[in-house]
């Protein structure tokens, strides 16, 4: 029997305007959000040559974003759960846009590490803000779904923003060239959104009025009862859940993702374009596929983990999928358009972990030591967004190869998922 069969009436109605409501904007913020993350894989194909940044550079910047990303997690995760998840997204947008605007301004190496770690300082709080505040909304049984729709922001941001990335690279207006106005033009909207959101959030279901008074009482009686059970069983204070054991593992499982994940991403259009020396807008365009596949393996994964409430092998089986068409991939190398489209199917792969993934700390903790345990699991996890750039730049500039870095990534994903599914939570996820 699937949750939906036992619901029915006002907890159907509430599920869904919730969803309707929350989903799509939720959606459109970390699509901004993404495209001012990962916009530097794209602007690196000019922005390097330009500036003569060397790849162990650009893969150092490229990273660096995640070192002042990892120092703030846990407040900003916090401050969702015990201020205003309303107030704190709004100034991580306003922030974070303005700060990718003037990346367009670097010209030197160390001007490029300071405007990436301070991006990364400026959004730091907005991910863990969003899936502690899907908590807030959603229960247990709809959080996977809810946050597949979310997280399908990941590879839409690179559908849309590949081709937009290879139109921008092509521009030179007012004395400025292509890559400066993909950071420019891609700020602002983080701006525009991040006052949109103070206007339409709503902090806690007992403060929409866009729901009716059933509705309200329907969600907020589900949301207790889920709380009530994990307090009579697990009743921790926030520090301690920063040293449970289970928390520990997850924040190391998500690093490790996180290496292939980022490792993958920001040097995939690099990748091709080296491979086939094609122009960039047609580069760009190619870069989207991986993403294209990934919307569907995403949300696939995310209903069928609801749909059989199991976490685990729902998060390891697509780490693995993507480990193994990696080595594929350098196995077939000689051919090089063979070995391309293994590499596009493993990119498939590199973001469908997360639905599931994200279900099992909410799952485990409620409250406040959920929320300082994502910001946790989601800071530690952050260093492999800086690591596996780094480590590819690193070994590319070192051998002239991308092979040895991309090994490197598949035994990162094949250790996360093992790890995965060692994990006992005592509860049948």
């Amino acid at each position: 029997m699937t949750p939906e069969s036992i619901l029915t009436g006002v907890g159907l109605q509430t599920r869904r305007r919730i969803a309707r409501r929350l989903l799509p904007f939720l959606f459109i913020l970390y699509l901004v959000a993404y495209l001012d993350r990962v916009n530097v894989g794209f602007a690196g194909l000019e922005m390097s040559r330009d500036l003569g940044f060397s790849d162990r550079v650009f893969g150092l910047g490229a990273g660096i974003f995640f070192i002042g990303y990892f120092l703030f997690e846990i407040p900003g995760a916090l401050l969702v759960e015990r201020w205003s998840a309303r107030r704190w997204i709004a100034r991580i947008l306003i922030s974070w846009g303005i700060i990718t605007a003037l990346v367009a301004l670097v010209k030197t190496p160390g001007q490029f590490y300071a405007a990436r770690f301070f991006l990364g300082t400026a959004e730091a709080g907005f991910f863990p803000g969003i899936v502690v505040y899907l908590t807030h909304w959603f229960r247990h049984e709809d959080r996977a779904r809810a946050g597949a729709w979310f997280f399908c922001a990941i590879p839409f941001a690179n559908v849309m923003g590949s081709p937009l990335a290879g139109w921008l690279l092509g521009v030179h207006w007012f004395g400025l060239t292509g890559w400066r106005w993909l950071f420019v033009l891609e700020g602002v909207p983080a701006v525009l959104l991040g006052m949109a959101t103070l206007l339409y959030l709503t902090d806690w279901p007992r403060q929409a009025h866009w729901l009716s008074p059933d509705e309200r009482e329907w969600i907020e009686q589900e949301l207790q009862l889920e709380r009530e059970a994990k307090k009579a069983t697990l009743s921790i204070t926030v520090w301690e859940a920063l040293r449970k054991r289970e928390v520990l593992l997850l924040a190391l499982i998500y690093f490790l993702s996180l290496v292939g994940l980022y490792g993958f991403n920001f040097w995939f259009p690099t990748i091709l374009k080296r491979a086939t020396g094609l122009p960039n807008f047609t580069v760009t365009a190619l870069a989207a596929m991986p993403y294209v596949l990934g919307l569907g393996t995403m949300v696939w994964f995310g209903w069928h983990s609801d749909r059989t409430l199991e976490r685990r092998r729902h998060t390891a089986w697509p780490l693995f999928l993507c480990g193994a068409l990696m080595v594929l991939s350098v196995g077939l190398r000689s051919s090089v358009w063979v070995s391309l489209g293994a590499l596009i199917v493993a990119g498939s792969f590199t973001t469908a972990f997360m639905p599931s993934f994200w279900a099992l700390p909410t799952a485990l903790l409620s409250e406040s030591a959920a929320a300082a345990s994502i910001g946790l699991i989601n800071s530690v996890g952050g260093l492999g967004g800086f690591a596996g750039p780094y480590v590819l730049g690193y070994f590319a500039s070192l051998t002239h190869s991308f092979t040895p870095g991309l090994l490197i990534l598949v035994a990162a994903l094949l250790a996360a998922g093992i790890i995965v599914l060692r994990l006992r939570l005592g509860s049948p996820q």
